[in-house]
């Protein structure tokens, strides 16, 4: 009887054990992922590396909030990189919005690598119910800490980047 309760526990926690942070695949909500920048360049989940922690604010066109965030995620990116940090936009309904979301991200000075959305990057893109919404992920691509819905401004931002920084 006790060896099968044994292979009933074991078997419950082989999802948290084979994954990050729980997730029964491996690798991340992040991770994996091909995509092209604002500018059509191609990019893909190797721009974690290297990087202590990933700022990642999907937002939209249509988003006056997501774009009053720029400035503040432009400064954090600056900021914070030296310790590891690093800032990028996915621009949600970007698929046929190109030229929009680059003369939004141009005139709200947003000088960080903003995505445009792509297969690989639907498991992230399904999660996301408002706009903007900002997780944060190691360089797997799992992700640290709480999701966040809305706009946060520049000081409760630095005051989470500041958390999740010395936890490491």
């Amino acid at each position: 009887m006790k060896k099968g309760l044994v292979l009933v526990v074991l078997a419950m926690l082989l999802p948290v054990l084979a994954g990050c942070g729980g997730e029964a695949a491996p690798g991340g909500i992040l991770s994996g992922f091909e995509t092209t920048d604002l500018e059509g360049n191609p990019m893909d989940a190797s721009l974690l590396t290297g990087h202590r922690l990933t700022l990642v604010n999907v937002w939209a066109t249509y988003g006056s909030s997501c774009q009053e965030e720029m400035q503040a995620l432009t400064d954090l990116a600056a900021e914070y990189r030296e310790r590891g940090l690093l800032v990028l936009g996915i621009v949600s309904d970007g698929a046929g919005q190109e030229t929009l979301a680059k003369s939004i991200t141009q005139e709200a000075g947003a000088h960080y690598i903003n995505l445009l959305p792509s297969e690989d990057l639907e498991n992230l893109l399904s999660q996301v119910r408002d706009v903007p919404t900002t997780i944060f992920v190691d360089e797997s691509g799992c992700q640290v800490g709480s999701t966040y819905v809305g706009a946060l401004g520049r000081d409760k931002l630095a005051e989470i980047i500041e958390e999740l920084l010395g936890q490491e």
